[in-house]
């Protein structure tokens, strides 16, 4: 099984489902997979395996309503990511003022 990171990674990898989770993180409500579909030049079908892997991901929630499937972001899982990365601007950080140090002495 993947870890969280690794899907998080994943999921915003592909400039398509950046841009879904944007449109979503944008909306004021939910918007149906249908909607969604119609702001993209590809099948509703593409649309939907790129709104399942934000899904895996954790960062869209869908909700049944009839036939309709309606999609919200989940922006809060983006913490995950920034906490992996903050280790790393911290390492690089440190590293690089370690070496001023050292070229300065």
């Amino acid at each position: 099984m993947q870890d969280k990171v690794t899907k998080l990674f994943k999921a915003i990898a592909d400039p398509t489902r950046r841009e879904i989770f944007h449109a979503l993180v944008i909306a004021t409500s939910a918007l149906s997979i249908t909607q969604i579909s119609g702001q993209f030049s590809m099948t509703r079908q593409g649309v939907t395996k790129h709104i399942k892997t934000l899904e895996d991901a954790g960062l869209v929630h869908i909700n049944n309503q009839g036939r309709e499937r309606f999609c919200m972001a989940n922006p809060k899982e983006l913490k995950t990511l920034n906490k992996w990365l903050s280790f790393y601007a911290k390492f690089w950080g440190d590293s690089l003022d370690n070496l001023e140090d050292y070229l300065d002495s």
